[in-house]
């Protein structure tokens, strides 16, 4: 009797169990198909700004719109046409004006400059430069200023990324804040630039710590004429690209088969050229912003021979040159709506 006793008992705790088991499965199910509706949202179609970058003149200003673009990148530099040390209140009036009519936002001035010049006067015309300019896109409700790291080949490189910080929280870093303003680097190797490969961005990042008013304006046609990976760079850093230039850069390499990096009489053996004309993957390329979540504005920079890139003087832009941005344009239709 006592070994049935148990074995009724058993069983009914088993039936128990599987009940039990049952209804938790169920309720599971329930609960887990509740959440998978909450988290499989219709996908968002990927639409970053598109922009040109040139200088500011109304008449670009209407030309970008009427092509299509919704984004500018404008020269801000010592004698542009947003010379922040001659424009007036009633110019940057003027100018507010011109880019609400066309509903054109700007993503970043373009500004050169040495910022840690070993010449003391140099240095301090840059910096204070800056700071106008800084002050200036406040103004005009511009976020970023795309530039160079500044450079003192005189220096190791280790005393140089010091300096960098050093420079920038003192000059520069107050202005950002009271201006909403970050400072974007380039990585154009011609300026004065450390920020020209993933050792320098590695290097400034980790010395700046969590300054919020540092980051990349990426160009990857800059990594492709260097010869390092713009796709793997882009990955790398996805978190700290604001701001994109579009630019490609074509490696003819009949010349430098023949004579290598230096060539014979300073040949050419690599050019930009507008995007889809050169060496990158722009699928790739997009992919990695995509799947960082990107929501910035990407310009197409134009300095490709085929189109006025390197005659176009301004500052409106010229025939062929606007010519360059329509193609461009026509090819990047693919990746971006």
């Amino acid at each position: 009797m006592r070994g049935r006793g148990c074995s009724l008992h058993s069983d009914k705790i088993v039936g128990m169990t599987r009940r039990t088991l049952v209804g938790s499965l169920a309720a599971a199910a329930v609960m887990k198909g509740g959440a998978r509706r909450e988290e499989e949202k219709e996908p968002v179609e990927w639409k970053p700004l598109l922009g040109v970058l040139g200088p500011y003149t109304k008449a670009n200003v209407e030309f970008a719109r009427s092509a299509g673009f919704d984004n500018m990148i404008l020269g801000g530099g010592p004698g542009s046409t947003l010379d922040a040390n001659r424009i007036t209140d009633a110019q940057i009036a003027e100018i507010k004006q011109v880019l609400a009519a066309s509903k054109m936002h700007v993503s970043a001035f373009q500004i050169d400059g040495s910022h840690i010049d070993p010449n003391p006067e140099k240095r301090e015309r840059t910096n204070a430069y800056f700071v106008k300019a800084i002050e200036l896109a406040g103004k005009l409700g511009v976020p970023y200023i795309g530039t160079c790291s500044g450079k003192d080949a005189s220096k190791p490189f280790e005393e140089q990324v010091s300096e960098i910080v050093k420079v920038y929280r003192a000059k520069y870093f107050d202005a950002c804040e009271k201006n909403n303003v970050k400072l974007l680097w380039e990585p154009y190797p011609g300026n004065p630039n450390i920020a020209t490969s993933p050792v320098g961005y590695r290097a400034l990042f980790k010395a700046f710590g969590d300054a919020p008013y540092v980051g990349l304006q990426y160009d990857p046609s800059h990594l492709v004429r260097q010869f390092m990976d713009p796709i793997a760079t882009a990955r790398e850093f996805a978190d700290k690209i604001y701001d994109v230039h579009l630019k490609d850069t074509e490696i003819l390499w009949p010349v430098l088969r023949d004579g290598g990096i230096n060539p014979v009489n300073h040949a050419s053996w690599w050019r930009y050229r507008i995007p889809g004309m050169g060496s990158i993957s722009w699928r790739d390329f997009f992919s990695v912003l995509q799947d960082q979540g990107y929501k910035g504005a990407m310009s197409i920079e134009q300095e490709d021979p085929l189109y006025g890139g390197e005659t176009n003087r301004g500052p409106d832009f010229s025939e062929d040159f606007k010519t360059g941005f329509v193609m461009a344009k026509r090819y990047l239709a693919q990746y971006v709506p």
